[in-house]
């Protein structure tokens, strides 16, 4: 189980955030990650390159989101 809070500023935590948290999970083990909101995306070369290979693949050997999905369940046993 995962939980999302969205924040506009760093002054927004708060210790309601952090009672909610320990309700929410109880004694289980969490981990906590912080990062920062970017309003734009950054490619990394290596991605581009990925795209734009895949832009060159003919659309008729496409599958669909499920079919990916389903083999990665298969391939990883998840």
């Amino acid at each position: 189980m995962y939980t999302t809070y969205h924040l506009s500023s760093a002054q927004e935590v708060n210790s309601d955030i952090l009672e909610a948290i320990k309700a929410t999970f109880k004694s289980k083990p969490i981990t906590i990650i912080v990062a920062e909101d970017l309003d734009e995306v950054t490619l990394s070369t290596d991605m581009k390159v990925v795209i734009d290979e895949r832009l060159k693949e003919d659309e008729s050997t496409y599958f669909s989101a499920k079919n990916s999905i389903d083999q990665l369940k298969e391939k990883y046993d998840i």
